[in-house]
């Protein structure tokens, strides 16, 4: 019988806190969620630019970009990869696939937290057990508070009449399955670190609420 290699977790000479001092901030995870077309990416974009111009050390992902590489689906995988291979490795948008996007990207914001940087993502992330899988993984590798949950509540109906990239027309006329809001149910966090109100105010608005939560965290200075 073949035994899997054992795989060992090396613990590293620079910790994190040596990173933290030397960049003057503390590496963290700020996880945006919300329906599509509820402004995630718009509002995150706008923040990782305000943390550029303070200098702080920070990278963003976002839903679409992940799944071109990391997450690729199996319509991708398969002119490179052959179809077996795709069909294994590839991530569709059932219930078990968007959990595995899911588990992929929380395991990068972990390294990406790690590393003293400021990790924001933005990704619809319908289910609140994928969301907190990701809160325990980051903060048992870090301290409580560094994951951060930011809700970007805005209303279907706002979604839909923004619909940036025709999906729900799509999703409403049956030829996309599995789209959330519509086919598929999205699971509001329950008490997000701060909830924003998607379509009541301008997104610089906004996101000038996340820098200042992050600094009333103490993970930016004033």
């Amino acid at each position: 019988m073949n035994q899997e290699p054992r795989v060992v977790w090396h613990e590293q000479t620079v910790t994190k806190q040596a990173r933290a001092e030397r960049n003057q901030h503390r590496g963290c995870v700020v996880w945006f969620t919300g329906l599509s077309g509820s402004g995630k990416s718009t509002v995150a974009n706008l923040v990782e630019h305000m943390l550029f111009q303070r200098g702080v050390q920070s990278f963003l992902l976002d839903g679409d970009n992940v799944r071109h590489g990391l997450c690729a689906g199996p319509n991708l995988l398969e002119p490179v990869h052959g179809a077996e291979f795709a069909a294994r490795f590839g991530l569709g948008f059932g219930a078990q696939d968007r959990e595995e996007n899911i588990r992929r990207v929380g395991a990068i914001t972990q390294l990406f937290a790690s590393a003293g940087l400021i990790c924001l993502t933005a990704f619809v992330s319908p289910y609140r057990a994928d969301r907190e899988r990701v809160k325990r993984w980051v903060e048992s590798n870090g301290q409580p508070g560094d994951f951060i949950e930011i809700f970007v509540n805005t209303p279907l109906e706002t979604c839909i009449a923004r619909d940036p990239k025709g999906l729900y027309q799509q999703a409403i006329e049956g030829k996309i399955k599995n789209f959330t809001g519509i086919s598929d149910p999205y699971e509001s966090p329950e008490r997000p670190d701060l909830e924003l109100a998607g379509g009541a105010l301008p997104a610089e608005e906004l996101a000038e609420q996340v820098i200042q939560l992050l600094v009333s965290r103490q993970i930016l200075s004033r």
